[in-house]
């Protein structure tokens, strides 16, 4: 599969969290079911890993990818953790635009941080997320 279809797979289940998530904390504290959530991950995650045998490439990764790695896992945390309470306190409808704005915000970091390049026609895009998010919160 190329980087469209993972990318388009990422999307699609993205989407569905909104609507699974917003069930499955309807009746549980939002911490505990981003452990639950959190747990399945990981039991995921390194279950690939193992059937993979992609362990054998531990030993090999450097301080600074676990430094960054752990760094992101962080992010991802506070995510999740915001994520589930937001879904607790209003519709899915309204939370999963707005947690979409991370694409618009990882578009500026990617230029910021990374020197990636962006085009117009992409700022142009960048400017109707933020909209398009911010419509929805009517």
């Amino acid at each position: 599969m190329t980087w469209l279809g993972y990318a388009l797979l990422s999307a699609f289940a993205a989407g569905a969290t909104a609507v699974l998530a917003k069930v499955g904390v309807r009746d549980v504290p939002s911490n505990l079911a981003t452990a639950i959530r959190t747990t399945v991950v990981l039991m995921l995650a390194w279950g690939l890993v193992f059937a993979r045998g992609e362990s054998r490439s531990l030993p090999a990764v450097g301080a600074r990818s676990y430094v960054f790695l752990v760094l992101s896992a962080l992010a991802t945390g506070i995510s999740w953790l915001a994520y589930f309470k937001a879904l607790q306190l209003a519709p899915a409808s309204r939370v999963a635009p707005i947690d979409k704005l991370s694409l618009p915000i990882a578009v500026v970091l990617a230029f910021a941080a990374l020197g990636e390049s962006v085009s117009p026609l992409a700022w142009l895009g960048v400017a109707l997320m933020v909209i398009g998010a911010l419509l929805t919160v009517g």
